[in-house]
């Protein structure tokens, strides 16, 4: 482990557990805890052992929150380990690929992106507030497998923060899915994305194990909060968080961008 004040040790493993919560209800934990990584890491530690570190920690308290919700919400488990599935063969390669391109391209259709997705929202109070009545035929699935599996999944091993707002909303326009079921589903799909991804950056030894398994300790405790929450609160409060927290990835790119 790199030499790290304890003071800081205690920043990291907080920030770990606020955005195990954070991923539990809506995903975006990537939002805080990879640029906590990467400030509280010494200047000498590339970029690419702060994002392996950080799949490392956010698995655990992904799978923490998959496991809570598959056990009380009505998630089809066999479709979301389908694009679960494509989101790991997406992910390590967006992984194999991680510092090849420059933020500083993909951050202004990033924003954009969010912005839209944060309109269609507002706008939209009825969006994910029930599941559709009808049945989604194999083409939305086929779909959901493309859109995203492989293609979330590769943002998430490339670059990442924000990766399970995106899953949440996807699912819940082409599978119809209420958001509780949705962010439900987004945790198993999750999970896929983050094992893929650090599949990839733990071959090339470029995870801290010792800090990742302190940190998922308590990424593990908040996820499972969250998802408790979650399903405690239901899909209106899924929705309030997944406006907060799409404002805050909007100000977060917009700052890097324009510092």
């Amino acid at each position: 482990m790199p030499d790290i004040s304890t003071t800081m040790i205690i920043v990291l493993c907080v920030a770990a557990a606020a955005a195990g919560w954070i991923d539990a209800v809506v995903g975006g934990g990537g939002l805080l805890l990879l640029p906590a990584l990467m400030l509280g890491l010494p200047g000498h530690v590339p970029l690419t052992h702060a994002l392996g570190t950080n799949k490392a920690v956010a698995i655990v308290g992904t799978t923490g929150a998959a496991v809570t919700f598959a056990r009380k919400a009505p998630v089809d488990v066999r479709t979301a380990a389908r694009i679960g599935l494509a989101a790991m063969a997406g992910a390590a390669g967006g992984a194999l690929l991680a510092g090849v391109f420059s933020k500083d391209t993909m951050r202004p259709l990033i924003m954009v992106v969010l912005l839209l997705v944060a309109g269609f929202v507002l706008f939209r109070p009825s969006f994910g507030s029930v599941p559709s009545a009808g049945p989604v035929g194999p083409g939305r699935v086929a779909a959901a497998i493309g859109l995203a599996g492989l293609g979330i999944g590769f943002y998430d091993g490339l670059i990442g923060p924000g990766t399970g707002t995106f899953l949440v909303l996807a699912l819940t326009a082409l599978l119809h899915l209420d958001l509780l079921t949705a962010s439900a589903t987004a945790k198993i799909v999750n999970v896929g994305t983050n094992l893929g991804a650090l599949a990839v950056f733990a071959a090339r030894g470029e995870v801290m194990w010792q800090l990742a398994a302190l940190m998922a300790v308590f990424n593990l405790a908040g996820g499972m909060a969250g998802a408790k929450m979650a399903l405690k609160k239901g899909s209106g409060f899924v929705r309030a968080v997944l406006l907060t927290v799409v404002a805050a990835l909007v100000v977060k790119l917009g700052l890097e961008q324009w510092a």
